[in-house]
């Protein structure tokens, strides 16, 4: 369990820098793209299918994980839809309140979403949840770029102790988050399982360097962009037995990014020149 939670502590932690990072640079649009390419999903199905003889077990997971994402997603969408519906605090004040408010939402959500999880029966109930949490992603990752945004990079520079302690803050939160998994067993398991520390980390470290337009440009293509893992788990549950490991596992992130975040990324191309046209002169 110790082992299990360093790895995926230390994975948290160099994607959330590189995230971050990248949505600074690149600004949302192409930054929140690449910041949810699958990847901690990816070790963790390897483990979770490494470590379990029946293969329901696997499958089972791979399908809570791709509805776990709707509810990132909807987490994710508090910080575009709060803000502007809470008073002009100062940005400590206003941080705070955002992080515990979202995170609110978020726990209403995965113990909804957990419960349900656990109180399916078969094979067939399972894979309609995780059919089902990939449609309403792309869904809702649809509507909330359908206007296109401004998505700026960021324009103020950033210390490498501050990168540093982006990686440090989601890693500590995901370390915590897979130890209690362990630990709690049932329904805080589960919730433990899905918690948003990478893109809590994005959202507040963002906000706090760049200010609040960098962060919210970002929302909407990683909403979207999110669907990408829910994908990779939902064909990971059939390539991943059919296959084998490193194959099905390199088919699932294929089809993924074949079938999400390249149309994704045409998509947020689309609507910016609709909204460009519309602007006129």
């Amino acid at each position: 369990m110790a082992a299990d939670a360093l790895i995926g502590a230390a994975a948290a932690g160099g994607i959330a820098i590189g995230v971050t990072w990248s949505i600074e640079r690149w600004g949302g649009r192409v930054g929140g793209l690449l910041g949810t390419l699958p990847s901690t999903i990816v070790p963790a199905s390897v483990g979770i299918f490494s470590s379990n003889e029946d293969v329901s077990v696997f499958q089972h997971a791979m399908d809570s994980a791709s509805a776990g994402m709707l509810v990132n997603a909807i987490f994710l969408y508090s910080w575009k839809f709060l803000p502007s519906r809470l008073p002009k605090w100062p940005l400590l004040q206003l941080l705070l309140v955002m992080s515990l408010l979202s995170l609110g939402v978020w726990l209403l959500l995965a113990v909804g979403l957990v419960s349900a999880s656990q109180s399916l029966w078969g094979v067939a109930s399972s894979a309609a949840l995780g059919w089902g949490g990939l449609c309403a992603v792309v869904v809702i990752g649809a509507g909330a770029t359908w206007r296109a945004a401004p998505a700026p990079r960021g324009n103020r520079s950033v210390s490498r102790l501050a990168l540093l302690s982006r990686g440090v803050f989601a890693a500590a939160a995901i370390g915590i988050a897979i130890v209690l998994s362990g630990w709690l067993g049932g329904l805080a398991a589960g919730v433990a399982s899905i918690f948003p520390a990478m893109f809590l980390t994005a959202m507040v470290s963002l906000w706090w360097s760049q200010g609040q337009a960098v962060p919210g440009g970002a929302v909407g293509p990683m909403m979207l962009g999110s669907a990408s893992v829910s994908a990779y788990a939902v064909v990971a549950r059939e390539a991943v037995p059919w296959f084998g490991i490193w194959t099905g596992s390199l088919v699932s992130w294929c089809v993924a990014v074949l079938l999400v975040t390249v149309p994704a990324w045409w998509w947020l191309g689309w609507r910016r020149r609709v909204a460009e046209r519309n602007a006129g002169p």
